[in-house]
Parts: C-alpha cells; sequence; structure tokens
C-alpha cells in the first residue's frame, strides 16, 4: 500500500477526479474505485495521483450511461476488443435513445401546434398497380429494426443476379400494431417471371384502391402518417380492406432511402388497401 504521507484527501482528489465525494464513497463500496490507502487513526480514506486514471475513465463511462457494476467490468477490460465492442453497443444505443427522443419532441410540437409543417404528410387515395415483386420475411425485434432485413436480402439479390425495376417497400403481416417480435416482409418490384431462391419469395400483387399518406422526410413520421389515414377514415367513411390475403395487409413504399439522401429529403408513401 502506499505511504499516506503521499497521498491525497478525498476532498482534494473529488476535486481533481469531478467525482463527488458521495459518489468516490459509491464506488469504494462497489469495489470499482477502492483507496490506495485508509488513515488508520481516523478512518480518512486516500487516493493516489495515479487513480485519477481510473476516476476520469469511470466518470466517462457513468456519463455515457454505464451502471455500476458494466464500470468494473468494463475497467479490467481496457485496452482490449471487449472494451471497443462495448463503446460501440453503448453508442448505437444512445443514437437510438436520441431519435426516440426527437420524436417525442416531434410529438409534443404537434400537439401543442397542430396543422404545423403541414404539407411533410398528404394523404391522397389511389390505385397501386399490379407487381410482381420478390420479397424476405422475417422477425425483427422492432419496426425500427427492419434494416435487419434489409442486411439479409441484399446480397441475396446480388447473389440471384436479380434486377430489381421499382422502389422497394415493406409488408406489415401482424393484424395489429405490436411492440416486439415484429413480422415483416420487405421487396423489390420485378419483372414478371423472375426467379428466385429460398429465403426469397416471389409474389404477385394485384392491383389496389389504397389511401396513402405521401411522407416526406424522416421515418419518425411514420406513426403521424397512420394518424392521419385513420382520420380520413373516419370522417370519409371508408371501410379497410379486412381478408387475410397479402394484398390486404398494410405496406409501405420508399420512393427515396437513406442511401439516396438525408433523412430530411426521404420520400416514403404508407399505404392502406381499401375494401
Amino acid at each position: 500500500m502506499a505511504e499516506t504521507w503521499n497521498l491525497m484527501t478525498i476532498g482534494r482528489f473529488s476535486s481533481l477526479s469531478r467525482l463527488s465525494v458521495r459518489m468516490l464513497r459509491h464506488y469504494d463500496a462497489h469495489g470499482v474505485l477502492v483507496p490506495a490507502g485508509i488513515d488508520p487513526a481516523s478512518g480518512y480514506r486516500r487516493y493516489s495521483a495515479d487513480q485519477l486514471v481510473d476516476a476520469i475513465d469511470i466518470r466517462n463511462l457513468r456519463d455515457v450511461g454505464f451502471g455500476v457494476s458494466a464500470i468494473g467490468a468494463l475497467l479490467a477490460a481496457r485496452g482490449t476488443p471487449t472494451w471497443l465492442h462495448a463503446l460501440r453497443l453503448q453508442r448505437e444505443s444512445l443514437v437510438e435513445e436520441q431519435r426516440a427522443a426527437q420524436g417525442r419532441v416531434s410529438l409534443i410540437n404537434r400537439l401543442l401546434e397542430p396543422g404545423d409543417n403541414p404539407m411533410s404528410i398528404t394523404i391522397h387515395r389511389t390505385t397501386i398497380p399490379a407487381m410482381t415483386v420478390v420479397a424476405l420475411r422475417g422477425t425483427v425485434p422492432t419496426y425500427a429494426d427492419e434494416h435487419l432485413l434489409w442486411d439479409r436480402m441484399l446480397p441475396l439479390l446480388d447473389t440471384g443476379s436479380i434486377a430489381t425495376i421499382g422502389p422497394c417497400g415493406v409488408i406489415e403481416h401482424d393484424e395489429q400494431f405490436t411492440e416486439r417480435d415484429v413480422d415483416l416482409s420487405i421487396f423489390f418490384p420485378v419483372a414478371p417471371g423472375t426467379p428466385a431462391a429460398s429465403p426469397l419469395e416471389v409474389h404477385e400483387l394485384p392491383e389496389r384502391d389504397c389511401l396513402v399518406a405521401r411522407v416526406e422526410g424522416s421515418y419518425g413520421q411514420i406513426t403521424e402518417a397512420h394518424d392521419r389515414i385513420g382520420a380520413h377514415i373516419v370522417a370519409d367513411g371508408l371501410s379497410v380492406r379486412s381478408d387475410r390475403t397479402l394484398a390486404a395487409k398494410v405496406f409501405n413504399r420508399y420512393l427515396i432511402t437513406p442511401s439516396d439522401a438525408d433523412d430530411d429529403d426521404l420520400l416514403t408513401e404508407v399505404c392502406v388497401p381499401l375494401a
């Protein structure tokens, strides 16, 4: 143990590390940052200058959202792939939280100022032409995880030399909105007669009468698009198609995708088949 005369008081260490005395005691109790020495007469905690490196890492890990048990494990993993992997996962989580928070802010703005930015979502009734599509069906954790299916599908299209001929989209198979384990089919239109090997599927979709919300901008507006579709269905006395065929499912068409433009310039059509 370091000589106590060469150690800092907990107050001085707190000032230099920017961790409160209360938190230093908390980290000591959990074995994350144990004092270098304890005064035998007073019981006061003492810290070495070398421990400032640990303290800075602890503070940074805390500030990006890691709990005390995770911080202890990560300190032991510094300089290893485990450290980098954990930070990257936390970054992804924080980015998703940021998107969710922005969505909540947008919702509050809509509630405070109904009709604000009315041109970002427009509603119209139209006939969606018949099409042949190649699709990949799968279950993803949430609607926001649709990209997991695209990550699987695009290499399969390349391997099968499948040429697409129109904007891609997604079909929602669940009869109701679901929080978890979402059943989706992502698709590309292709020429009639195009073959595809499993797990890809080819479907012939008929012409459909649809109520369509055209969304200009980020996917965070999709829920609002459904709200506006619902309002139009009620106001106009429309009936939605309710048979259990694939042609009756709600679907989106991605006219301008993130690979083509920034979020503000995306263009999506949310389509609800009508009876």
